[in-house]
Order: C-alpha cells, then sequence, then structure tokens
C-alpha cells in the first residue's frame, strides 16, 4: 500500500514551517523558555494562527471552520515540533474535538466559532494525577445539583490551565459512565494550580473542583473520552515526529562541519551508522503517525492499534533522536545556551503525554492477543 500526502497537505506543512522559521525561530521560543513567569502563550502568535486558519482546521464549516480531517491536522503538529513552538494549540484544538464530537448544536456555536477565530483559548481535563489516559484515570467525579451537575476532583496535569478560558474535564457519573463538562477555570469552585515542568515551550497547571458547575456536553460517554484521547495520542506523536526530524537534521547539518582528528566527525563510520539508524528510526514513525491519522479519520477497525503503534514509536524515535543530538553536539550539546535541551525536554515530556510507551506497548500486546 502507497500512502502520502496531498499536495494540499504538503503545502500546508511547508507553508506552517515557513512561516514559523520566519516569524518565531528558536531565538523568540528561547525567550517564553526562559520566562519561567510567564503564560507562555505570546499574543502575537496565538494571534498568527488564527490568520492562518490553524486554529480551525478542525472545526466544521457550519461552525465557521475548515472542516479539515486528523490528517491535515498532524502536519501542524508536526510542524510545531520541529520549531518547538509554544502556545495551547494542542488543548485548544482538542476541546473543541470534543465539543464538535458530544456538543449540543448550542455549545458548538458558542464554543467553535470564538475557538476558530482564536478568541478562547480552551484546554482539555481529561485525567488524575498519575492517572492513566483512559476511563480508569478519571480523578473528577459528578453529581446532579441545582442549576446543574457539580464536578468534585482533581485533574492534572492540565495544559495551560492558567490561561483557559474553558476547559473540558472528564467526569465519572454515578451511573458508572463517563462525561465531558464545560467547566470556568475561573469559577470561584475551581482552583488552579500551577506545576513545575522541565519543558519550557509550555505551561503546566492542575484543576481542583470542589463542586464546580458543569455544562455536560449530552452526547460525551466512555467512547467519546477514548475517542478524544485517539487523537490527542495522534496529534501528540506527530509534534514528536516533529521534534525527531528536527534534531536529526540539526545535528547531521553540525557534523558535517564540526572537524575533530583533521576530518568532519560525520565521516566517522559509527556515527554514519547512528545517525542511518537513526533516520530509519524516524522515518517509521512518521509513517506510522500518517497511517495513525487516516485510519482514525476513515474510522477503521484498526485505528485503536494504529494510534498504540504510532504514538510508542513516535516517543522512542524523539528519545533517540533528542538524545544524539546533545551527544553529537559535543560540549556545546550540554549547554543552555544551546537549543538542543529545548528539543530533548519537549520530547521527554510528550512522551508521557496521552500514554508513554508502557502504556501504548501494553495496547498492542492486548489487541494482537484478541485479534
Amino acid at each position: 500500500m502507497y500512502f502520502a500526502l496531498t499536495d494540499e497537505q504538503r503545502a500546508l506543512a511547508e507553508t506552517a514551517r515557513d512561516y514559523l522559521a520566519d516569524r518565531f525561530d528558536l531565538t523568540a521560543v528561547r525567550a517564553v523558555f526562559e520566562d519561567t513567569a510567564g503564560d507562555g502563550h505570546p499574543a502575537e502568535l496565538w494571534k498568527a494562527f488564527a490568520e492562518q486558519g490553524w486554529l480551525a482546521v478542525l472545526v466544521p464549516e457550519e461552525n465557521d471552520g475548515i472542516g479539515l480531517g486528523l490528517l491535515d491536522a498532524q502536519v501542524l503538529a508536526r510542524a510545531f515540533g520541529t520549531g518547538a513552538v509554544p502556545g495551547p494549540w494542542l488543548p485548544t484544538v482538542l476541546a473543541g474535538e470534543a465539543v464538535r464530537l458530544a456538543g449540543s448544536p448550542a455549545q458548538r456555536a458558542a464554543v467553535l466559532g470564538p475557538l476558530a477565530a482564536g478568541e478562547l483559548v480552551a484546554t482539555v481535563a481529561l485525567r488524575a494525577p498519575g492517572g492513566s489516559f483512559d476511563q480508569s484515570g478519571v480523578g473528577v467525579t459528578a453529581d446532579a445539583g441545582p442549576g446543574g451537575a457539580r464536578l468534585t476532583g482533581t485533574a492534572s496535569p492540565v495544559e495551560y490551565a492558567g490561561v483557559a478560558r474553558t476547559a473540558v474535564v472528564a467526569a465519572k457519573e454515578p451511573d458508572g459512565g463517563i462525561g465531558l463538562y464545560l467547566v470556568d477555570p475561573a469559577s470561584p469552585s475551581v482552583t488552579v494550580t500551577a506545576l513545575d515542568t522541565y519543558d519550557g515551550t509550555t505551561r503546566l497547571g492542575g484543576l481542583v473542583l470542589d463542586g464546580a458547575t458543569g455544562e455536560r456536553l449530552p452526547e460525551s460517554n466512555a467512547a467519546v473520552l477514548a475517542e478524544l484521547n485517539r487523537r490527542g495520542a495522534v496529534l501528540t506523536a506527530a509534534d514528536l515526529v516533529g521534534i525527531a526530524r528536527a534534531a536529526l537534521t540539526r545535528t547531521i547539518e553540525y557534523d558535517k562541519t564540526r572537524v575533530q582528528f583533521g576530518r568532519p566527525v560525520g565521516g566517522f563510520q559509527v556515527i554514519k551508522h547512528t545517525l542511518a539508524d537513526l533516520h530509519v528510526g524516524v522515518l517509521m514513525a512518521e509513517h506510522a503517525v500518517l497511517y495513525a491519522a487516516h485510519a482514525v479519520d476513515a474510522e477503521l477497525p484498526d485505528a485503536e492499534l494504529a494510534v498504540a503503534v504510532a504514538k510508542a514509536k513516535a516517543g522512542d524515535a524523539a528519545q533517540r533522536a533528542t538524545a544524539a543530538m546533545i551527544q553529537y553536539h559535543g560540549g556545546i550539546g550540554y549547554t543552555w545556551e544551546h537549543e538542543a535541551h529545548f528539543f530533548y525536554k519537549r520530547a521527554k515530556r510528550l512522551v508521557a503525554t496521552f500514554g508513554d510507551a508502557g502504556e501504548h506497548l501494553d495496547r498492542i500486546a492486548a489487541l494482537s492477543i484478541d485479534a
């Protein structure tokens, strides 16, 4: 089977990479990375996301979006990984997906249009601290109360909890099911906590809910939560392959010019073989992500397996490529001044987001045995 991006998707990828390299390069990334007291949400970058249509890519046309699929969205996620781009794109897009999949027409109208226009920053709060990315990892409960459901519990980590105006919170319901609820993080019954993170290209927090009012997405259930987690895993994997490819490309270019013992170090056999192995790993991960996105879009029977393979492969490729970037840049690769640690730390965080390798390898084994 031959599988490749369309001309339009390749153009989208090229446009995103070029725009970000020109308007928000690694110097700008460093400014966000080092501003630990800031919210990690550059206003000019968010405005550009809206102007370029990157926030509207998955929003239906009837809600003022572009109405494309996950295969198109992963093109953008990969570009953001390539540039180590900060900002709440992923949690905002996933919150939009939750509303698109399970919201009422009124909820879709209220959320998706402003989201696509860049007027609404949103996030998702789907698990308890240390919880798995499935139904068993949910740490919030929902009970009936006057004026709507009341949510109690903790969700963490939550990306950009401190700047989001809307959060989609997963909660266990009295009947044993799962519901997704729209919650205002600024509500008096919600406490937003800040979390330290080694990855300065994002901001993490937690939501502590104490009887917070939640507006239920009427079509939400455990299956919708699973679908949301699959989509999050694909977009995270795409970011990881962007990181991996950027790290590998930068390492190859550097090792062509770094001279030791009278010759470029890239000419030594052990380095050539290692870089070749890394290239194969990155290439496999790239294609695994493409197929996973296609499988989810097309609702193929093997979509869950494809997503697990993609996330596991992408995480491995990114970890190996970013570690090699540090090592093969020699002493400078270990310094704060070099950008290698941007990619390494971003990869380390994303490997654990929407399921780490252990979770996905277990899922692969279980699905393979069941088949």
